[in-house]
């Protein structure tokens, strides 16, 4: 059987490492909130170019404490409504109804699978106050557009990136309009904050739950670093109503040296998935749409079929497992009884027909081989 992740297999480089720094750890008998935690936290920032970053437990709760840190602010409050995509994994959902936030439903592009910016501005109305933007399956969003949207609307813009470490724009600009005569004006993007996972299966994997908040914004960090610690700054001394959401100190450990093989980690998947478009041959199966650019880092590889149960059988006979990135969408799940009703056919059609194939950097080239060729035999 080719396995669809062998974490095994992918954690068996470092087990030397892992051993030595959990000795480390217990020798240094601090074990929340030590030195660990603060050196991923500025390597991480470093890494991801950003003035800030935050551990906490996992990234569910990095999404919710963006959330909460700028309602905390002053700069949301609760009943105020998020854009989100149709087509995300339930956690960008249950993240703004925990903060009490209202999510906004639209449809992704097809080809994508992502966040259609097209339609994002029919959705805008008084009570609409912030944008999350999901990078799905490792791929960027389309965030000059969204953030241009933003910039004109004056919302907040949050990133789920807890698919897409590693991923990254050329641009590091967007265009608006000059208020006093309409031409446009460069200005830096308007990212709020970006959220990340540490799950194991992740690009970045620890070895359990964790999670990581980025942002270049000095009052949301302050006020994340006490949210995170019950509220507080200093010990037992609390200024906000806040959570235990601590990155713990082991996992931090690990992830200090993964960290650094990240990108040459994401560079073997692309090379996978350059392999996987240009040789998969089979007009039953639709690829998945990429410019090569870096904005991919292909967490997964989704395929569409119309028939993915005897596609799915097909492989499994094969000896090749898969796994459906997702089922359901998130309003025709039962914890969403209320929005059973509606309708988002484009992104229906995509939990219909996903089919997620092999893809991490530990795959053989023979594995890869095996894969196209049982494909292509379909």
């Amino acid at each position: 059987m080719i396995p669809f992740l062998d974490l095994k297999k992918i954690n068996k480089p470092y087990e030397t490492a892992f051993q030595e720094k959990l000795k480390s750890v217990l020798d240094n008998g601090w074990y929340i909130l030590g030195k660990e935690v603060e050196t991923f936290e500025k390597a991480f920032a470093a890494y991801c170019k950003t003035d800030y970053c935050i551990g906490v437990g996992n990234g569910l709760d990095a999404l919710v404490l963006i959330f909460k840190g700028y309602i905390t602010l002053g700069k949301l409050q609760k009943g105020d409504e998020v854009i989100v995509p149709a087509n995300t994994y339930i956690a960008s959902i249950l993240a703004i109804v925990e903060a009490g936030l209202v999510p906004v439903l639209v449809e992704p592009k097809l080809e994508t699978y992502n966040l259609n910016p097209d339609l994002i501005q029919e959705k805008i109305n008084s009570k609409t106050k912030a944008i999350l933007a999901v990078h799905l399956y490792g791929q960027l969003a389309e965030m000059d557009q969204i953030n241009e949207i933003a910039n004109r609307n004056n919302l907040l813009v949050v990133e789920d990136a807890a698919q897409s470490h590693g991923a990254f724009e050329n641009s590091n600009k967007v265009k608006i309009p000059n208020s006093k005569n309409g031409t446009l004006i460069e200005v830096k993007k308007s990212s709020a904050a970006m959220a990340y996972s540490f799950y194991p299966g992740k690009n970045l994997g620890a070895l359990g739950d964790g999670g990581a908040i980025t942002t270049n914004d000095s009052a949301l960090a302050k006020v994340l670093f006490s949210l995170r610690n019950y509220g507080s700054e200093k010990k037992y001394y609390n200024e906000y109503i806040g959570v235990n959401s601590r990155l713990n100190e082991i996992q931090a450990a690990f992830l200090n040296l993964k960290l650094p093989n990240l990108d040459a980690d994401n560079d073997r998947r692309r090379s996978i998935a350059k392999r996987y478009l240009a040789e998969i041959k089979n007009d039953k199966i639709v690829l998945p749409a990429w410019d090569f650019s870096n904005n991919h880092v292909f967490h997964l590889f989704v395929v569409r079929t119309s028939d993915r149960e005897d596609l799915q059988e097909y492989l499994t006979q094969n000896t090749i497992q898969t796994v459906i990135h997702y089922p359901i969408p998130v309003h025709k799940q039962k914890a969403f009884s209320d929005w059973n009703h509606l309708s988002f056919p484009i992104t229906e059609k995509i939990h219909k027909e996903v089919l997620s194939l092999p893809m991490s950097p530990v795959l053989t080239a023979g594995e890869v081989d095996c894969i196209i060729d049982v494909l292509n035999r379909y």
